[in-house]
């Protein structure tokens, strides 16, 4: 779902993670209609980065100490 948020609503995806000024440079880059396709990118790819860094730090985590 937050996929398809990122490709349609680039805007709205940053913000719904609490990236408000990234959002509103993504809002200005989006608002051109060339810049758009490059906002909609940039968000897939950080909502990509943030569920790998969740995903990293929740296998970080389960690593027994030695």
């Amino acid at each position: 779902m937050m996929t398809l948020i990122a490709i349609f609503f680039p805007c709205i995806s940053f913000l719904l993670r609490g990236k408000i000024l990234t959002a509103l440079l993504c809002l200005i880059l989006q608002l051109t209609l060339i810049g758009w396709l490059p906002a909609a990118i940039w968000a897939v790819i950080s909502l990509q980065n943030s569920r790998a860094d969740r995903r990293n730090a929740r296998l970080i985590k389960a690593m027994p100490n030695r």
